[in-house]
């Protein structure tokens, strides 16, 4: 599956559905979001389970002030809606491989628990 490309009007429909969405935040003029491009690209293709989503922070400004982007790429990964990784930063093949393993992983239930144990 190809990435999807988020705005206002789908990203918090798709974030809220459940399951794995992973989105990166990027810009064209960002060397490193560029060399990030097709590793994220090669990962949605190895996990069509998973919803890959980017956001142009130049288009999406709205998008990228609410989730306080201060460096690009930025990659989040929501799991049944949770934001439960955040990094900026372009990641190696091998770390996104690892990372969505351990989204995978994640006893979601447990997390709930915590965070009602911990709410912000």
């Amino acid at each position: 599956m190809s990435t999807v490309e988020f705005t206002t009007d789908n990203f918090e429909s798709t974030i809220s559905a459940g399951g794995i969405v992973l989105v990166d935040f990027w810009a064209s003029w960002c060397g490193p979001c560029r060399a990030f491009a097709p590793v994220y690209e090669e990962a949605s293709v190895e996990n069509p389970d998973i919803v890959f989503g980017s956001i142009n922070t130049e288009d999406q400004q709205e998008l990228s002030a609410a989730a306080q982007i201060q460096s690009i790429p930025t990659l989040m990964a929501f799991r049944d809606g949770i934001l439960v990784f955040r990094n900026s930063g372009a990641l190696p093949k091998a770390h996104l491989d690892d990372l969505i393993r351990q989204v995978r992983a994640l006893d979601m239930d447990e997390v709930r628990a915590q965070l009602a144990a911990n709410p912000a």
